[in-house]
C-alpha cells in the first residue's frame, strides 16, 4: 500500500519540549495527557513539516523553548509514496525558519510536493459563527492540499494589495501607479479563485461519494458586493479593480477581490446554515469536510494525507467518536489525535499507537505505550 507517514519525529527546544523523540508507524497516534502538558505542541511540530506557519500561525521566535531561547529544530523521516525523505526545519534565535530536504536547502513550497497535511484545532470550532477571515484560511488550506502553488498566488496577491492600499491611503490618483499592481493582483487573484473553486468541487464530490456517519455540507463561495462578474478571469478582475479606485480611495482599502470571498456551508439533510446549527453539528460538519478533503487527496496524491486532530473528541458523542476512528483507519491515514484521557480513544484498540504527555517542572515528557 502506498503511504504518506512519518516514521520518526525529533524535537529540540521546541515550545515546552526540551527534547522529544517519537518513533512512529503508519497507524494513527493517540496522544493524551492533562491540559498544558504539551500535546498540541507535538501536533504543531508536525504541522511545520508542511508549507506555512503551522496550525497556530506562530512566528519562528515564538516557537523556541523559554527561558533558554536558543532556537529550535524539528527533524523527521517521511515516507512519501515510494520514497523516503529526511526533513529538517529549524530557526536560530532572531532568524527566520529554514528547511532542508534530504540534506539540501529547500523552499517551504517543496514540502507541499512531497506531503499533504490537514488539521483540525479547537479554535476552528467557531469557524461558522465568526468572521470570514478564518473561513478563507480554512478553504485556502484545503486548496493548498490539492494545489501547492496556491500559496505563491496568495502571497503575490497580498503583497501587491498592500502596496495598492498604501497608495489609496496616501490619496495617490495617478493611474500609472496602480496599473502594474492591479495587473499582479488580477493574475494572482484569478488563479486564487480558480484554485478555490476547483477545491470546492473536489470536496463536494468526495462528500457525495461517501457513506459516512458525518453530515454532508452544501458549500458555496461568495463575494460581497460590489464584486467582479468574472473573478476567475484576470482581465475582468483588473478592469473591476480600476473601476473601483474612487470607492476604494474613499474607504482607504481594496473592496473587491478574492480577499473578500467567504465560504458558506449548510447542513444538507436539514437545509440549515452551518452558523445556525448546534455546536455538535458544527463540529461534525467540520470533521465531514476534513474527511472529504482526505478522501479526495487520497485519489489525487496517491495516498491519504497526514491528519492533525487536536482535541477532536470534544463535542462528539461515543457513537460519532467511534465512527470517526473507523473512517480514519479505513482511509489508512496516519493521524495524530489529542485528548485529555486514554478513555477517549478506547474504540481504537490496537489499531493505534499511544503516547502520554506529562509536564515535569515545565518540561514536557513523551512516553510511548503499547496500549492506553
Amino acid at each position: 500500500m502506498t503511504r504518506l507517514a512519518l516514521s520518526q519525529l525529533t524535537l529540540s527546544h521546541f515550545r515546552s519540549h526540551k527534547r522529544a523523540v517519537v518513533d512512529l508507524d503508519p497507524r494513527p497516534m493517540a496522544i493524551y495527557g492533562p491540559n498544558g502538558a504539551g500535546k498540541t505542541n507535538l501536533l504543531e511540530a508536525v504541522s511545520l513539516l508542511s508549507p506555512g506557519r503551522g496550525l497556530r500561525r506562530a512566528a519562528a521566535d515564538d516557537l523556541t523553548r523559554r527561558p533558554e531561547a536558543l532556537g529550535w529544530k524539528i527533524t523527521a523521516q517521511l515516507q512519501s509514496l515510494h520514497q523516503i525523505h529526511e526533513l529538517e526545519t529549524w530557526a536560530e534565535a532572531g532568524s527566520p525558519r529554514q528547511l532542508r530536504i534530504d540534506g539540501k536547502t529547500a523552499p517551504q513550497v517543496a514540502l507541499g510536493r512531497i506531503a499533504r497535511m490537514l488539521w483540525l484545532v479547537p479554535s476552528m470550532d467557531r469557524l461558522w459563527i465568526e468572521g470570514a477571515d478564518g473561513r478563507r484560511r480554512f478553504l485556502d488550506r484545503a486548496t493548498l492540499s490539492f494545489e501547492p502553488t496556491h500559496a505563491d498566488a496568495v502571497l503575490t496577491y497580498e503583497k501587491a494589495m498592500r502596496e495598492r492600499n498604501r497608495l489609496l491611503k496616501d490619496m495617490i490618483r495617478d493611474p500609472h501607479w496602480y496599473t502594474a499592481l492591479e495587473g499582479q493582483m488580477a493574475e494572482a487573484g484569478a488563479a486564487i479563485h480558480r484554485n478555490r473553486s476547483d477545491a470546492l468541487l473536489l470536496l463536494t464530490q468526495a462528500q457525495s461519494e461517501a457513506q459516512t456517519a458525518f453530515p454532508t455540507g452544501l458549500l458555496d463561495l461568495t463575494h460581497p458586493e460590489p464584486a467582479c462578474d468574472a473573478p476567475d478571469e484576470a482581465e475582468a478582475l483588473q478592469a473591476a479593480l480600476a473601476e473601483s479606485r474612487p470607492r476604494d480611495m474613499a474607504a482607504g482599502r481594496t473592496l473587491i477581490g478574492p480577499h473578500r470571498a467567504d465560504l458558506n456551508a449548510a447542513f444538507a439533510d436539514k437545509g440549515v446554515a452551518a452558523r445556525d446549527c448546534s455546536t455538535g453539528e458544527q463540529k461534525a460538519l467540520l470533521i465531514s469536510l476534513i474527511l472529504a478533503n482526505a478522501r479526495a487527496l487520497a485519489r489525487d496524491f496517491g495516498a491519504p494525507p497526514i491528519l492533525l486532530l487536536d482535541e477532536v473528541a470534544a463535542h462528539l458523542d461515543a457513537a460519532r467518536r467511534a465512527a470517526l476512528y473507523d473512517e480514519i483507519c479505513g482511509l489508512g491515514a496516519q493521524a495524530f489525535m489529542t485528548g485529555t484521557g486514554p478513555e477517549l480513544f478506547t474504540e481504537l484498540g490496537d489499531r493505534a499507537q499511544y503516547a502520554e504527555v506529562t509536564d515535569e517542572n515545565g518540561i514536557s515528557r513523551v512516553t510511548q505505550k503499547d496500549n492506553p
